[in-house]
């Protein structure tokens, strides 16, 4: 199994630069996006019809903000967007996909750095 996690700094910004020739080229069986920082109503056609892949978004409330996405070759069994907590659910840094043999969770963590300044 091929499993990709990447932090796209943003997914619109990674199409320009050809995220859907190496999703083509590279065929991985799943692949984890995090920071997309969009909405599905934002997004090219493009990047949510079918490459072979099923998709799955949970996006941050925040416009331009967080976000992830998961692609898929096989459907999973169960999505689930977020923790069920409303205040972290709000960022968009969750998002749960059940497969045959085990659980992936695709977590956006929020910089836990603190300004010493």
């Amino acid at each position: 199994m091929k499993l990709y996690s990447w932090n796209v700094n943003g997914i619109r910004a990674a199409e320009k630069k050809g995220f859907l020739d190496w999703l083509d080229e590279t065929q991985p069986d799943i692949v984890c996006l995090q920071e997309t920082k969009a909405r599905v109503d934002q997004l090219s056609s493009s990047l949510i019809e079918d490459h072979g892949y099923h998709t799955y978004w949970h996006s941050a409330e925040k416009a331009g903000y967080s976000g992830v996405a998961t692609y898929c070759k096989y459907e999973p069994h169960y999505i689930q967007e977020g923790l069920g907590i409303d205040r972290f659910d709000a960022e968009g840094r969750v998002l749960i996909t059940e497969h045959d043999d085990f659980l992936l969770y695709n977590i956006y963590f929020p910089n836990g750095q603190r300004d010493h300044g």
